[in-house]
């Protein structure tokens, strides 16, 4: 006889067992959360672990377990909501209850003095100051209500950001609830999220290997990171984040900034330990001078330092203009100068055809990155400076900027140096090449390859028909199947084709063919940028666009006629004249139109009335919510016209980061200079 089956304890005796189980998880849930949390901030934020990885990751998944088991235990501040999360659709936006301002800029020791002077003047006493290195990231706002995070926000404009707190909630630096007791009702800390230069190395490297765009620097590398649709992708990226201040608090006051910082500490919220609190003047100038020196010591990038009032009393004195405090400063660092051996000099062939050579060199470390090529512009260039294989070279780059060779170091030149000679032929198809002014170029359009790949990569890019999903990687391997000659023959790929390559399996192959369709029918100025025309940008595109809006009256216009287009001079009207009267470009035409895309506008598009409508604006500096190139759209939809050199007819310089001689030419001519907050206050309207 087989065993007799136990009978079910009574219905209220298995209720009681589940009451204590859940009793049990609850306390257990809690408990766990109370560890992790403490073990991220020991290892984020003090940067001195107790336990190992092994250790932590075991607690990790002993909380999922029981979270999978009772989902009714999780909280949004559960260290296991950190990672991943749905996609978003956009961003929403973020109000700040106290603006963000930015801060105005001293660019060299007498700025950063007259300022010092101007606040003891101001308040009647001595002052006294705290100094934080300048963080090169991105500025963001955290909210916490009775010690529970419950908002991030980028600055934005400074009155209204991105609403990230997905995203900022998986930076596990950032602690979900703040240690103590006694919290403020409201407590909205500010900060700066970074990526660690190592990290930004590696994370490029992983890029290269799937043959996607790299960041060109750290900071652009933090503020793709966060602004992520999809946390699972931020996640994945070792941010970091300082905190250097408060905007709105209830619940609690501060006499000092720098008892404001010791709190935040208190409190688990990582802040750098570089910050230091000074009595005078002479002790700002002494940290920023060391810092100057030894920026590199440290794993993150900085590009100066800020100078805040540490009283509050003198800070709410001494107030604040419309984009920035007067009771703080950011001194910048100058752009940096490296020497490094310059191994060889090469040269490169460009979608356009001209060839422009390229200094290999002994990789170091500048500016932020490792740079082991810089541009030599073209061969009167190297002429001028005299630069030779074998030299000791000096190279700056400062923000976004190409890094370049300045020049050589005379007194360390190999005694066999040999002045450079510029090759004959191109390197890629092996074609003579043909001088025009000062630059070299390959007439082997339709054959050469680099022109080929490069054209293919630009005209498909997001500036010009925006073809997703056709990135650098796939060009190569379109050309290289011989499937595309010229950047007509996408349009003639098949299904059957792209399933031959590797990688792509249906959904791919479906959204680039989707890609590709829409593509067809862009506005008649992307279709101009695409077409590779020398000096033809956005810019030229829409005004020629709105002018002569079809193919057809670009083909049979005259040179006088085009040049007579405002914002048009000779030399372009000569290089888009010269474009549509060639034979194998009106052969692309015809294929592209034949393809079924887009030849002319219904309508010439109305020049754009707004904000800044009349204003003529120049841009320098690297910028932190746009690029350069979406400054200038922007600019020109508010109504402006965009120039890219300053002159008494300019209204004003947008200043970015580390600005170029546009800034120094904009102070002597007069010229107002405004910051990246302004801007986009202008913008607005």
């Amino acid at each position: 006889m087989g065993r007799k089956r136990r009978p079910e304890p009574p219905a209220e005796e298995r209720h009681e067992a589940e009451e204590r189980r859940r009793s049990e998880a609850k306390r257990r849930v809690e408990e766990l959360r109370d560890l992790i949390d403490y073990h991220n901030y020991r290892y984020h934020v003090l940067d001195d672990p107790e336990v190992s990885d092994a250790e932590y990751d075991e607690l990790m998944r002993e909380l999922r377990a029981l979270e999978e088991e009772f989902p009714e235990f999780i909280t949004p501040d559960s260290p296991t909501q950190r990672v991943g999360g749905a996609p978003t659709e956009l961003f929403a936006p973020a109000r700040h209850r106290v603006p963000m301002l930015s801060l105005d800029n001293a660019f060299s020791w007498e700025e950063l003095s007259a300022w010092g002077k101007r606040v003891e003047r101001a308040v009647g006493r001595q002052a006294e100051f705290v100094c934080e290195l300048k963080i090169d990231g991105l500025a963001v706002a955290l909210t916490y209500e009775d010690g529970a995070y419950v908002r991030g926000a980028t600055r934005g404009d400074g009155y209204v950001g991105d609403d990230i707190t997905a995203n900022i909630r998986t930076i596990r630096s950032v602690p979900m609830r703040l240690r103590g007791t006694g919290h403020p009702k409201v407590l909205e800390v500010r900060g700066e999220v970074y990526l660690p230069i190592k990290a930004f190395e590696e994370l490029n490297d992983e890029l290269r290997d799937k043959g996607q765009k790299t960041f060109a620097n750290p900071r652009n590398a933090a503020a793709g990171s966060l602004r992520q649709k999809d946390p699972g992708v931020t996640a994945s990226r070792p941010l970091r984040l300082w905190c250097h201040g408060v905007g709105a608090v209830e619940g609690r006051r501060f006499q000092r900034h720098s008892e404001i910082l010791d709190y935040l500490k208190e409190r688990g919220l990582p802040v750098d330990p570089n910050v230091r609190r000074v009595r005078s003047l002479e002790e700002v100038f002494d940290y920023c001078e060391r810092w100057q020196r030894s920026r590199h010591s440290i794993d993150y990038e900085i590009d100066g330092v800020v100078v805040k009032v540490d009283q509050i009393a003198l800070q709410e004195e001494l107030g604040a203009t419309s984009h920035a405090p007067r009771w703080a400063i950011a001194y910048k660092f100058p752009p940096e100068e490296r020497t490094t051996l310059l191994r060889e000099i090469g040269v490169h062939t460009g979608r356009t055809g001209m060839v422009t050579p390229f200094a290999f060199l002994e990789p170091v470390f500048v500016g932020g990155v490792t740079v082991s090529t810089a541009t030599l512009h073209n061969e009167d260039e190297v002429k001028r400076k005299d630069v030779r294989e074998g030299d000791t070279v000096i190279v700056r780059r400062a923000g976004d900027v190409i890094p370049e060779v300045v020049g050589p170091v005379l007194s360390k030149r190999p005694p066999n140096a040999k002045p450079w000679k510029f090759p004959k032929k191109c390197p890629s198809c092996g074609v003579a090449l043909v001088r025009k002014g000062a630059y070299w170029f390959c007439p082997n359009k339709a054959g050469c390859p680099s022109q080929n790949i490069e054209w293919l990569f630009s005209f498909a890019s997001r500036g010009a028909m925006d073809i997703d999903s056709l990135g650098y990687k796939t060009g190569i391997q379109l050309i290289e199947m011989g499937w595309v000659k010229d950047p007509a023959d996408i349009y003639s790929l098949t299904r059957e084709q792209l399933a031959q390559l590797p990688g792509f399996k249906e959904k791919k192959i479906e959204k680039l063919l989707t890609a590709t369709l829409a593509s067809k029918d862009r506005p008649i100025w992307r279709l101009l940028v695409a077409l590779n025309i020398r000096h033809v940008g956005w810019h030229v595109a829409q005004v020629l666009a709105r002018a002569l809006p079809s193919v057809g009256r670009l083909k049979k216009a005259r040179l006088e006629e085009i040049e007579a287009v405002e914002g048009i001079g000779p030399e372009i009207a000569q290089s888009v004249y010269e474009w549509f009267h060639d034979k194998e470009n009106l052969r692309l035409l015809e294929k592209l139109r034949k393809a079924g895309v887009r030849m002319e506008d219904e309508e010439p598009e109305p020049l754009p009335e707004g904000p800044l409508t009349g204003k003529t604006v120049v841009i320098t500096g690297g910028l932190v919510s746009m690029s350069r190139s979406e400054a200038e759209q922007a600019a020109r939809e508010a109504g402006a016209r965009v120039a890219s050199s300053v002159s008494k007819k300019t209204d004003f310089v947008v200043v970015g980061e580390n600005p170029g001689s546009k800034y120094d030419r904009a102070r002597q001519l007069g010229v107002e200079t405004i910051d990246e907050q302004d801007f986009l206050k202008r913008l607005k309207g």
